[in-house]
């Protein structure tokens, strides 16, 4: 009877310990203050929180420091932020010295990297088809931990961030074309809806992913003749039920992509990043064969091109002909209307980021939080993903092991 007391009185002490800790937060030892900076790279646009956005993060205890302009493009004044409870820092050098966590559109430019502290995080898009190794190796010298859009997954193997630009991109790709095949821009004069008594121009969309799905929906919804092809049957077996077979699809082989590419007034590129081809689908000989005053669109350009004359080209120079075709390949297509991009960047980031006021450390963060384990790629002077330790030289180790050699696992 003793016994069974004791046992009744030893779980009972255990419980309600364990219910103590989750009712009893633990004193933060993080205090997070995040600098949002203003962007540098050629023809970037937007800002990677805006105002609405600072005022969530300041109401949950994260002190927020904007430079001075960074919203200028979005129309977003830096009294907006101030008004928001954010910090206008006048020089990069003030706000990247007193902030612990930098959020950012593009990858930091050379001229960025000198003003990074030892032990900062960073989280901004990578753009894999551009990949610096000077940029690399900073962040490991410094011992940053760098997180990228193009990385963060869900559990499901969703990229959130991902998907929401290329929602922008894929509805981009249509207004961009319909626009260069105008005569005035040396298109070929071809309306792309048409008209009664005069055929629509017709469209083939190669990967049938989200940039693949918005393009189709806003041809589709402009009067435009659709073909979407792909390596995957499943996703074109999705689009064709999601269309309700009001478009054409096809396996993405040499002989459909040659057959498609003479037929074709507009080809748009539009491969998944998870999509690892070895060589452009495309060829410059099929490249060659279709009409004179035809567009391509390689909406693919930051992750690696989807055709073999595709090339980088800016928000200020989008456009270049060759062998009769205009080639429009922007890599930071949402740019072009960036007030939109803004806000649904801050709308992807958020809850990302407010779970980091429940943690005490970075790794804390990571440890707890399986998408933004997933989405870095730099952690403790290593590269945690294996495909940039491929691209370079740089050693790799898995960012599970790294965090449990500092006596943490996975949760």
């Amino acid at each position: 009877m003793g016994y069974s007391s004791d046992l009744e009185s030893i779980e009972y002490e255990l419980g309600a310990k364990t219910l103590e800790r989750w009712l009893l937060k633990p004193e933060k030892t993080m205090n997070i203050v995040m600098g949002i900076p203003k962007e540098r790279t050629q023809d970037e646009r937007r800002v990677a929180i805006s105002p609405a956005g600072a005022q969530i993060l300041c109401e949950n205890g994260i002190r927020v420091m904007v430079e001075a302009g960074a919203g200028r493009f979005c129309n977003f004044t830096d009294q907006d932020y101030a008004e928001a409870g954010a910090q206008i820092a006048e020089t990069p050098e003030e706000l990247y010295g007193e902030s612990n966590i930098i959020v950012k559109v593009a990858p930091p430019r050379p001229e960025e990297l000198p003003l990074f502290m030892p032990g900062q995080m960073l989280i901004s898009a990578l753009h894999l088809g551009t990949l610096s190794e000077h940029l690399l190796k900073t962040l490991i010298d410094k011992n940053i931990t760098a997180i990228a859009f193009e990385f963060i997954e869900t559990r499901d193997g969703e990229l959130p961030i991902v998907r929401t630009l290329s929602e922008i991109a894929g509805s981009l790709a249509i207004q961009t074309a319909a626009k260069y095949l105008e005569t005035g821009y040396g298109g070929s004069g071809i309306l792309l809806g048409g008209i009664a008594g005069v055929p629509p121009a017709h469209i083939t969309i190669i990967g049938a992913g989200t940039v693949g799905l918005f393009a189709a929906q806003d041809a589709l919804g402009l009067g435009a003749q659709v073909t979407v092809i792909d390596k995957e049957i499943n996703r074109l077996r999705r689009f064709e039920a999601f269309f309700n077979r009001h478009l054409v699809t096809a396996i993405a082989n040499d002989h459909y992509i040659a057959e498609l590419a003479r037929m074709s007034d507009v080809m748009i590129g539009a491969l998944s990043p998870k999509q690892k081809v070895q060589k452009p689908p495309v060829s410059e000989a099929v490249v060659k064969t279709m009409k004179p005053g035809s567009v391509i669109v390689d909406v693919s350009i930051d992750q690696g091109a989807c055709f073999a004359t595709s090339r980088h080209t800016s928000h200020t120079n989008p456009i270049y002909v060759k062998h009769g075709v205009t080639h429009y390949c922007v890599p930071n297509i949402p740019s072009a209307v960036a007030k939109t991009a803004s806000f649904a960047l801050t709308n992807t980031l958020l809850p990302f980021l407010l779970k980091m006021t429940e943690h005490e450390t970075i790794s804390d963060i990571l440890w707890k939080s399986h998408s933004l384990r997933k989405g870095t790629y730099v952690y403790k002077g290593y590269i945690t993903r294996k495909i940039l330790s491929e691209l370079t030289l740089f050693p790799y180790r898995e960012i599970d092991m790294l965090l449990a050699s500092s006596g943490r696992a996975m949760p």
